[in-house]
This record gives C-alpha cells, sequence and structure tokens, in this order.
C-alpha cells in the first residue's frame, strides 16, 4: 500500500506535464492549419525537385554503362 504513496503523485504530476504541454501547443498556434497537411499529401507535384531529377538522371548514366 505504501507504493500508491508514490505512485498517484508521479501520476498525477505526469498528468499535469501533459495538460501543460497540450496547453502551450494550443497557445503556440500548433493546430491551426489542420486540414492543410492532411490535404497537401494527395497532390502530386507537377515539377519534381532538380535535386531529385538529378539524382535519377545519374542513375540512369550508370545503369546504361
Amino acid at each position: 500500500m505504501t507504493i500508491l504513496a508514490f505512485l498517484i503523485p508521479i501520476t498525477l504530476g505526469m498528468g499535469a506535464v501533459g495538460l501543460g504541454v497540450f496547453f502551450w501547443s494550443l497557445r503556440s498556434n500548433q493546430y491551426d492549419d489542420l486540414s492543410g497537411d492532411a490535404e497537401r499529401i494527395l497532390f502530386d507535384d507537377d515539377h519534381p525537385l532538380p535535386a531529385a531529377s538529378a539524382r535519377q538522371s545519374n542513375t540512369i548514366k550508370e545503369t546504361a554503362l
């Protein structure tokens, strides 16, 4: 039973820290654009990044040799 004297305050402290982090994230506007990231993954870029296309062309040249 004495272990409960340690576990209950530790649990309440961890809950308070979690609640504090949640409220901090609300104040720092972490949840402003919820749909932007969710929709951004659905759209394919028409033009790949230059570094990615250069890497692909180097791979094609190496396999052709």
